[in-house]
């Protein structure tokens, strides 16, 4: 039997051993902690990306037809990018074009305060602003048509348009506005028409350069986190608890 003196050694040695496992419970409780909220982090992205790139249900439905008799035409305008590889896409050189610091920051500034491109990646939109090119329409011209297919984006820049849906008037923009974006990203027709009401300028970028940079970073996003949801607890501590 042990003296007094042992047995409140080996108390203090098993007090000293829950404390470490006590540590390492709540370092594992951290850990999964901190996957729960990359989990759901990586669900907020997967659902902002596949509004993005994937077309909305019901426009596919409705568009399918007239999709299928406009295939010649939109392959004419733009391809839209088939490669899903993380590779492949990297190697994608897209366009450049240089701008004044004040147009690139017209541009940044109607896309933040554009609603359905508002919660991009900074990222997506320093590329964007990169890759749109200038564009100029004279007075009484038509640059979108109701019911026409989609291909460009557009950032007004100078001058005056209006917008009309059936006929009717929805609205007046200026510089600073975005418009062309429903139709690249959910991939239907145009549902407004665009007339010019002074002579304009114009930022524009094509759906295959919009849809790249999405994709690109959307899948670059996706193989991080799930990369890093892979590696799991660490084996060392789970067998130290065992």
């Amino acid at each position: 039997m042990g003296t007094l003196r042992d047995l409140q050694y080996a108390l203090q040695e098993k007090i000293e051993e829950l404390r470490q496992r006590d540590a390492l419970i709540d370092e594992l409780e951290l850990e999964l902690d901190q996957k729960d909220e990359l989990i759901q982090k990586l669900q907020n992205e997967l659902d902002k990306y596949r509004s993005v790139i994937r077309p909305a249900t019901q426009q596919v439905h409705k568009q399918s037809v007239l999709q299928e008799q406009q295939r010649t035409k939109r392959q004419a305008i733009s391809a839209e990018p088939t490669a899903f590889d993380i590779q492949d896409l990297n190697h994608v050189t897209l366009p450049f074009y240089p701008k004044s610091p004040q147009s690139k920051e017209l541009i940044k500034e109607a896309i933040l305060d554009n609603d359905f491109m508002k919660n991009l990646e900074l990222s997506q939109i320093q590329e964007i602003v990169d890759c749109m090119y200038p564009v100029e329409y004279d007075k009484d011209s038509c640059i979108i048509k109701e019911g026409d297919v989609g291909s460009l984006v557009y950032v007004m820049e100078d001058g005056k348009v209006e917008v009309t849906k059936e006929g009717m008037k929805l609205c007046t923009m200026g510089p600073g506005k975005v418009f062309g974006e429903l139709a690249i990203l959910y991939n239907c027709t145009r549902t407004a028409t665009v007339q010019t009401l002074t002579n304009v300028k114009l930022w524009a970028i094509d759906r295959q350069c919009f849809q790249t940079i999405m994709m690109r970073t959307g899948l670059i996003k996706h193989a991080e986190y799930m990369e890093f949801l892979k590696r799991g607890p660490k084996p060392a501590l789970l067998e130290t608890i065992g």
